[in-house]
């Protein structure tokens, strides 16, 4: 039986089936190689997060990527945007360092986070991953492994890419700029990207204030010619074909794909999804300093309920670091960062990442011919 037919504008600049990518999600637990190149084989384009990883892990997993599927592919980076007196240009801070920094200029802080700890009867085990992220030069250097590798697309979750688009341009590779406004939109037609990410506050991850339905159309006037993906509370062929009809040449989504039988976020974590109603995934700065759409867990009900201010990114996230690491070591996963969006009411089964594209694209075309026959035009 022929594959239905799903075709807009975007298959063309990316050479994909279907108009649909994988969101470029968190570390390698959110968009394993083997979830990226499922989505990639089903027509898709499968996108993986890289932020935090070194240079030559980045090249692993994009060369993992390459053994599992020929098909287009691409990674997703947050740019850095800020640094502060613990992140330096460049350097990597030891974690000892950092702890005795952020109890000196945060000591209100450094005792709640400490007291969490206790409170979940964890035991401290405190991370030896150096922090900071490395900057700007850390980005350089996964930039040009990306460039090197002639990955096929680049997203840039956060930042401007104004620096790369001219390398990138001439290695090849697609850029895609993600906003939350139109204000940001201009910044990345300024920089030069080929396709804008327009993200509803919907969002699971870091997300800003404007809801998909009045965005997208904004984002679509604002910069046309260029193409516009919607994401941002989309989980379903029905939400693919809404985005379509508000101008968007393609959606972009995560929180549908955590529920993948190729995910590989904590069993606890993908029940949270799938169990999970759409009130039950909130905004909240609690595990990294930047407004983030995630499932409301103990530890962010209790930063709540603290009356204390998170620190700004990135030190809310070296704050919370040894909390994260004692919550991984003792099994605790429902008390770890589980970004996901207000998609999660739509979602109720782990099923193959190739079963959720086959669904999403039927679904889409079905709604899509549904209309015809259900409204009169003249």
């Amino acid at each position: 039986m022929a594959r239905p037919t799903l075709h807009t504008d975007l298959c063309d600049i990316f050479g994909i089936e279907y108009p649909i990518c994988l969101a470029g999600m968190g570390g390698i637990r959110f968009t394993p190689p083997e979830l990226v190149a499922a989505v990639s084989e089903a027509g898709g384009l499968g996108v993986f997060g890289a932020t935090g990883d070194e240079p030559e892990e980045l090249r692993k997993r994009i060369r993992r990527v390459r053994e599992l599927t020929d098909k287009p592919f691409g990674v997703d980076l947050l740019l850095p945007v800020v640094t502060g007196s613990l992140e330096s240009d460049g350097v990597q801070v030891q974690p000892e360092a950092i702890r005795a920094t952020l109890k000196r200029e945060y000591p209100r802080h450094s005792e709640f986070v400490e007291s969490l700890i206790g409170e979940f009867g964890l035991d401290e085990h405190r991370t030896e991953r150096k922090l900071g992220g490395g900057g700007i030069a850390l980005a350089r250097k996964q930039v040009e492994v990306i460039l090197e590798e002639k990955v096929p697309v680049f997203a840039a979750a956060l930042g401007d890419p104004a620096w790369l688009v001219p390398d990138a341009r001439d290695a090849g590779t697609k850029v895609m700029g993600l906003v939350g406004n139109v204000r940001n939109a201009a910044r990345q037609v300024k920089a030069g990207v080929d396709v804008v990410v327009a993200q509803g506050t919907e969002a699971g991850g870091h997300t800003g204030r404007i809801a998909t339905m009045p965005l997208v159309p904004q984002i679509v006037e604002a910069v046309k010619p260029l193409p516009v993906v919607a994401a941002g509370g989309i989980a379903t062929g029905r939400g693919v074909a809404a985005a379509l009809a508000l101008g968007a040449q393609g959606v972009w989504l995560g929180t549908a794909f955590l529920t993948a039988t190729e995910s590989q976020i904590f069993d606890s974590q993908q029940r949270a999804v799938l169990d999970g109603r759409s009130e039950d995934f909130v905004i909240s700065r609690s595990y990294t300093g930047k407004t983030a759409r995630q499932h409301r867990n103990p530890i962010v009900q209790a930063w709540e309920n603290a009356g204390l201010d998170p620190l700004p990114m990135p030190l809310q996230g070296m704050l919370m670091s040894d909390l994260s690491a004692s919550a991984e070591k003792a099994g605790r996963h429902d008390l770890m960062f589980t970004p996901a969006g207000q998609a999660s009411g739509l979602l109720d089964e782990s099923r193959p990442a190739a079963d959720i594209m086959a669904s999403l694209v039927d679904e889409a075309v079905s709604v899509i011919d549904d209309l015809h026959s259900r409204i009169s035009i003249s």
